[in-house]
């Protein structure tokens, strides 16, 4: 290009300028230092290299700070917007089958699907311990991109904090999601009815029982791996052949019995669960026995509890069962008369005993 003295932007300096804006930056640095939290160059560079290099969207990349959202996609989708939000804190950061960037995506994107509602948007924000290693960042931020393409969903806005070393562990990560849920659905723990069938899409305790190990601090092994997984796929598949469903949700911090007992509660309804029904792995049944635990409270990050009318659970059965995330679904229960807000278990004896909700923490830093 010949240079033109009256246009700048012909200028050699210019063009040079513009060159190095346009080129992603990268970060130097091995650990993450309070520069990166400054708000400054470094920081840009953080933002720039691992988080916008990562998640590499146009809303994203425009830089601002907030994503402008248009609103033709959401009002296609729905008649009401569904926005949630959770703080993930899990020890360790890296598990078997996943680590703290995909369970931030799965967990928000689950919060949002079992209200009913299409995910659309998450924001991420991260807060830093100095000292962090930045491979390890950047592991995250790919886990959750991979994790966030797998759901359909975009990150599109975000934060990023750095704090003193022995201020935080690692790092922690907020996410804030919104999506549409559709016209026809009313989803809510309100809802039950005596003859209403409870499902669960698998397995129980998975995630719970591979964090326990993973920690390191028991001499056991076990190839479990947590169940983290987005479910909003599954919940399409549900709906689709029943949107009048009651309730659902998902199993996380106090399991199960904490979600059922939440359900008998809100409704003053009776639950009677069936131990013989119980989807729970031997090695998760082990693992419990061993240390005193019940995996009616590990925490899941893949699996759900709907409840649904008595007439169509065999109909939602084989529909879940089609589905990847549900080749395992059960019907373990059903909704009774009474006693209100108290649900029993069936056990395999013939007796009957209360599943009171979670008092206390079995196992802290879960998710």
């Amino acid at each position: 290009m010949t240079h033109n003295p009256t246009n700048p932007t012909h200028h050699p300096l210019f063009q040079k300028v513009e060159r190095v804006r346009r080129r992603r930056a990268k970060v130097r640095d091995t650990n993450i230092t309070l520069a990166h939290g400054s708000g400054g160059k470094a920081m840009r560079d953080l933002i720039d290299d691992i988080f916008v290099g990562s998640f590499d969207n146009p809303l994203l990349a425009e830089l601002e700070d907030q994503a402008r959202i248009g609103l033709a996609e959401l009002l296609a989708a729905g008649d009401r917007l569904a926005f949630t939000t959770d703080s993930y804190v899990v020890d360790p950061i890296f598990f078997p089958g996943g680590d703290i960037g995909s369970l931030a995506v799965h967990g928000t994107v689950n919060d949002l699907a079992v209200s009913g509602a299409k995910p659309f948007y998450l924001s991420c924000s991260m807060i830093l311990e100095e000292g962090l290693p930045v491979d390890a960042l950047r592991q995250v931020a790919r886990s959750m991109k991979a994790a966030a393409d797998a759901a359909g969903v975009k990150i599109v806005t975000g934060d990023t904090k750095v704090v003193h070393r022995g201020s935080a562990d690692k790092i922690f990560i907020n996410t804030t999601g919104i999506g549409v849920i559709r016209p026809e659905v009313s989803i809510s723990a309100r809802n039950l009815q005596p003859g209403d069938k409870i499902i669960v899409n698998g397995y129980l305790g998975d995630h719970g029982a591979a964090i326990l190990i993973a920690r390191g601090e028991l001499a056991l092994s076990s190839a479990i791996e947590s169940d983290s997984q987005p479910l909003n796929s599954l919940v399409d598949a549900i709906l689709d052949v029943c949107p009048e469903v009651r309730a659902m949700r998902d199993a996380t911090r106090g399991g199960l019995a904490t979600v059922l007992n939440e359900f008998a509660l809100s409704s003053e309804v009776g639950i009677r669960l069936y131990e013989s029904s119980m989807p729970v792995r031997e090695e998760v049944q082990g693992i419990c026995e061993l240390l005193g635990l019940d995996p009616l409270y590990l925490a899941n990050e893949g699996k759900l509890a709907v409840v649904v009318p008595g007439d169509r659970a065999q109909t939602i059965l084989a529909a879940m069962r089609a589905h990847p995330a549900a080749g395992k679904a059960s019907i373990i229960g059903e909704v009774i008369d009474s006693p209100p807000g108290v649900v029993l278990m069936q056990t395999l004896f013939g007796t009957e005993r209360i599943v009171d909700m979670l008092v206390g923490d079995q196992l802290p830093r879960i998710c």
